[in-house]
């Protein structure tokens, strides 16, 4: 696919997600707690999740037949070279309780290749979007990584391992690390946000483990776009299909990941 071609599926990605995140945010208010139920421990899905899964893949068909798709709430979908990657709802917890942080995440991949992305933020409406070869985008707005190039002066976010306790140890122990020596750490609890934070300079850098590509995929070419670096834990390539990653500007990657590999030690 060529730039053009690329810009124009993009654009329509754009609208899709606008359209399946205003039937998200009708439902806020309708939810009830019998409608939530549990895939696994601390891992939820509501019937808003789901519709929102069955519109996007639906949208996506049309926008380019014939392609895979890799989507959390459909495991049963085949996978093919070109895939869809789908959240429908990143951030269910936060949905469910009420707190204003969740989002659609979309990726298109060629085999391991990410093409393009997006992510909309449901309660701000910001989309968030980019290309192979553009620049990443916020409702229209070229963004980038921000500037600041110590990691004392950095604000960092995370996530919190919620069934993966076995490097829960390392983590705490990088956690006080970044608490002592940074401007502080939030937990915004979408991990698609967290991403698109760092690409739009909100942040200065994320990491994680225990992620689906779902969570990432979208994310990672809007922070390699903006002018950001993306890595595993390992400084290695393999953070979308790996479930760990970190994704930082280019100033203080090279600290942050120094910083990284002494306080976070494997058990």
């Amino acid at each position: 696919m060529n730039f053009i071609e690329l810009k124009k599926i993009t654009e329509q990605v754009c609208e899709l997600s606008k359209q399946t995140a205003e039937f998200i945010h009708e439902e806020v208010d309708k939810l009830r707690t019998s409608d939530i139920e549990t895939k696994s421990i601390h891992n939820f899905v509501t019937y808003v999740d789901k519709v929102s899964e069955e519109r996007l893949v639906k949208g996506l068909s049309k926008i380019i037949p014939g392609t895979g798709f890799i989507a959390e709430e459909s495991p049963e979908l085949e996978m093919k070279e070109l895939n869809w990657v789908i959240d429908p709802l990143d951030g269910t917890t936060n949905f469910i309780h009420g707190v204003p942080v969740y989002s659609i995440s979309i990726a298109l991949m060629n085999k391991k290749e990410v093409l393009l992305g997006v992510i909309l933020e449901i309660n701000q409406k910001e989309c968030f979007y980019t290309w192979n070869g553009s620049p990443s985008w916020l409702n229209g707005r070229q963004i980038r990584v921000s500037e600041t190039n110590r990691l004392a002066d950095s604000l960092l976010a995370t996530g919190f391992p919620y069934y993966d306790y076995s490097r829960l140890g390392p983590y705490l122990n990088f956690f006080r690390f970044l608490l002592e020596h940074s401007h502080g750490i939030r937990r915004l609890g979408s991990a698609a946000a967290d991403l698109a934070y760092v690409a739009c300079g909100r942040v200065e850098g994320f990491y994680e483990y225990g992620l689906s590509p779902w969570d990432v995929a979208a994310g990672t070419i809007l922070v390699k776009n903006a002018g950001g670096k993306v890595t595993d834990f390992n400084s290695g390539e393999n953070f979308i299909f790996g479930k760990e990653i970190v994704a930082t500007n280019s100033a203080i990657f090279e600290e942050f990941m120094n910083a990284f590999k002494e306080h976070f030690r494997s058990q």
